[in-house]
């Protein structure tokens, strides 16, 4: 996900700005940086990251991806609020975009074991370029040492106690028939957030039917287990290889499962 240089340029009202429409501006490079900001957030918003209905993260949060100041943002935001593009209620705001809530099991969030741990709880998610983990070349089917697209995703409980690390690599194949995962690639540079929550639904919407193996085994000496998720599409062809670590009492368990394509 780009981000915006950090040094806010001199900023208009919002309700002085022109009435220009932010994913139609008349003059690009002249752009107030809160318009700029406006059209990436919208073009995220299109691409299902954040789907119709759901809570948009907070000010602070939009202004740390982004990597601009907290006033940019509420100017953003202002500017799709009055183009029905979001709306706020005393809860926060929300996407308002035409188009149903695509539903997603818990069992299929990503990465695997991703959830939220409660008030108080830290989660953050990066994308890299390298070479992926041991063990997950060849499950991609890659040559050794040939980089690809790694998503690393770390959560805690308020109180520390619960912690969840998870590292996943996609495969070629995956980066070249799913749009989403692709556009990643120039700025995948290990600290640019990442929001990959719907990777299993730009999946499907590419046409690929996901068959999911996770193994589940305790790690000897240790109070965690690992899952280690592998999913290929309805052709064989391995798309990403998932290894998360949790703490937790488990026996080894392993199950399969189907998704159909979206149609």
């Amino acid at each position: 996900m780009a981000r915006t240089t950090p040094h806010d340029p001199p900023q208009a009202s919002p309700h002085t700005a022109p009435s220009t429409a932010p994913h139609d501006p008349a003059h690009p490079e002249d752009e107030p940086l809160y318009r700029r900001i406006a059209t990436e957030l919208l073009g995220e918003l299109r691409d299902g990251a954040i789907p119709p209905g759901e809570r948009l993260p907070g000010e602070r949060q939009l202004a740390e991806h982004f990597g601009v100041s907290r006033e940019t943002v509420r100017q953003a935001l202002e500017v799709l609020r009055r183009d029905g593009l979001v709306a706020t209620d005393r809860r926060g705001s929300h996407a308002t975009l035409k188009g149903p809530p695509v539903e997603t099991p818990a069992a299929l969030t990503f990465p695997v074991g991703a959830r939220y741990a409660g008030r108080g709880a830290k989660a953050r998610a990066t994308v890299s370029w390298e070479s992926p983990p041991p063990g997950h070349a060849e499950a991609l089917a890659l040559a050794p040492s040939r980089p690809t697209l790694v998503h690393r995703y770390w959560s805690a409980s308020a109180d520390g106690r619960e912690l969840r690390t998870a590292v996943t690599s996609f495969s070629t194949i995956a980066l070249v028939e799913v749009e989403e995962l692709a556009r990643y690639r120039d700025r995948a540079d290990g600290t640019t957030a990442a929001e990959l929550r719907r990777a299993y639904d730009w999946l499907r919407r590419a046409g690929l039917t996901l068959h999911h193996r996770d193994t589940i085994t305790r790690i000897a000496g240790t109070p965690s287990v690992r899952v280690t998720r592998r999913v290929h599409d309805q052709y064989a062809r391995p798309l990403e290889i998932t290894e998360l670590i949790v703490d937790a009492q488990q026996d080894a368990l392993v199950y399969e499962f189907t998704l159909p394509a979206a149609v």
